[in-house]
C-alpha cells in the first residue's frame, strides 16, 4: 500500500520538545532547523557545527533561535539531540556532549548508517539518556547552511533503528519529531537497514561516482562533450555523484561489509549481462528489462519518485 500523501506538514499547537539541539549545520541540519520553527516541534532550537564560517552563516539566515560556540553548550539542557554529522564523527561528538545531556533527553541522528553509528555512540550514552538513532531518506546534491529548506522530509521515509530495550516513550517521541516534519516513519533493526539501503542507496552511489569518472578519464571523450551531449540517464548519474564527498567516504568505510555483498551481487548480475550482450542473447536483456521496469513503476507508485530537490512551499 502507497504511503499517505500530503502537501504540508501541520504546525503543532504546541512544541514536542521544549529545547532541540541540532549539532551539524548541513543540509540535513539546516532543514530540521528550518521545519522545527516552522511546525513550532520545539520552544527553542539551538544549532552548532564546528566551522566557524557555517555557524555564522546559520546566523545571518536566522536558522534556530541560537547558534551555540561548542556542542556541549548546544546539548545542554535539550530535550531532544540529533547529530547530523557524517557518520564517522558520530562517536566522538557523542563524547564531546555525554557530560551535558540531561536525564531523559533523547539523543538521535541521521546517518544513512545505523550499526556503526550505534556502535560509535552507545559507549558514551549517560544512564537515563535514550537514543533512538534515524535515518531520513531524504536528500539533494547540494549541501551547507544555505542548502536547507523545511519540506525536504515532506512524504519521504525516516527510519528508525532503536536498540534491543530503548525506552518505548522515545521511540514514540521521535517518531512524531519526525511525522511532525512530514516523514512516513518505518522502524527496523540496525543490521536490516544496513542492507537495505546498501542496495537502494549505498550501491548506486558507488556506480554513480565510478561511472561519471570513467566519463572524464575516458581519452576519446573531452569534458565538453561530456557536459554538452549528458543524455537523462547521466544526468542522473551526475547529480549523485555531487553528493557530499565526505559523507559518502564515511558510508563507504562504516557500512563495509553490506556494501561488498551487494558490489558482488551487482558484478555476478552484470556479468549475465554482458555475456547477454555479447552472445546476442535479446532474450535475456529482454526479460531483465521488463522486470526491472516493473520496479520503477512500484517506485512511482509509492510516490517516492518526486525531484528531491523540489522544494514545496505553504502558501
Amino acid at each position: 500500500m502507497a504511503p499517505a500523501q500530503q502537501s504540508f506538514a501541520s504546525r503543532r499547537s504546541e512544541p514536542l520538545f521544549g529545547r532541540l539541539a541540532i549539532i551539524g549545520i548541513g543540509l540535513i541540519g539546516s532543514s530540521i532547523a528550518h521545519a522545527a520553527k516552522d511546525l513550532n516541534l520545539a520552544g527553542r532550537v539551538v544549532l552548532y557545527d564546528r566551522d566557524e564560517a557555517v555557524r555564522q552563516r546559520a546566523r545571518e539566515l536566522g536558522l534556530g533561535h541560537e547558534v551555540a560556540e561548542t556542542a556541549a553548550e548546544a546539548a545542554e539542557q535539550a530535550d531532544h539531540v540529533v547529530l547530523c554529522v557524517p557518520v564517522g564523527a558520530c562517536g566522538a561528538v557523542a563524547a564531546e556532549i555525554a557530560s551535558s545531556l540531561k536525564p531523559g533527553a533523547i539523543l538521535s541522528d541521521v546517518g544513512s548508517v545505523k550499526n556503526a553509528v550505534v556502535e560509535a555512540v552507545m559507549p558514551h550514552l549517560p544512564e537515563g539518556v535514550h537514543f533512538v538513532p534515524a535515518h531520513p531518506v531524504a536528500g539533494t546534491e547540494n549541501s551547507g547552511p544555505d542548502a536547507g529548506f523545511p519540506s525536504l522530509f515532506l512524504n519521504r521515509w525516516c527510519i528508525l533503528t532503536p536498540p534491543d530495550g530503548t525506552d518505548e516513550t522515545a521511540i514514540a517521541r521521535t517518531r512524531q519529531f519526525w511525522e511532525g516534519m512530514g516523514a512516513i516513519v518505518e522502524v527496523m533493526t540496525a543490521t536490516h537497514h544496513d542492507l537495505v539501503l546498501a542496495v537502494t542507496s549505498h550501491l548506486p552511489h558507488l556506480i554513480a561516482y565510478n561511472i561519471v569518472g570513467t566519463a572524464e578519464d575516458l581519452a576519446a571523450v573531452t569534458q565538453s562533450e561530456v557536459i554538452k551531449f549528458s543524455a537523462g540517464g547521466f544526468r542522473d548519474f551526475t547529480r549523485i555523484a555531487a553528493s557530499d564527498p565526505t559523507m559518502w567516504r564515511d558510508v563507504f568505510l562504516h557500512n563495509k561489509d553490506a556494501v561488498l555483498e551487494m558490489l558482488g551481487r551487482f558484478s555476478e548480475d552484470l556479468a549475465v549481462l554482458t555475456r547477454a550482450i555479447r552472445f546476442g542473447d535479446g532474450e535475456t536483456l529482454h526479460k531483465h528489462f521488463t522486470r526491472t521496469r516493473a520496479i520503477r513503476r512500484g517506485i512511482v507508485a509509492l510516490g517516492q519518485e518526486k525531484p528531491e530537490t523540489e522544494k514545496l512551499r505553504k502558501d
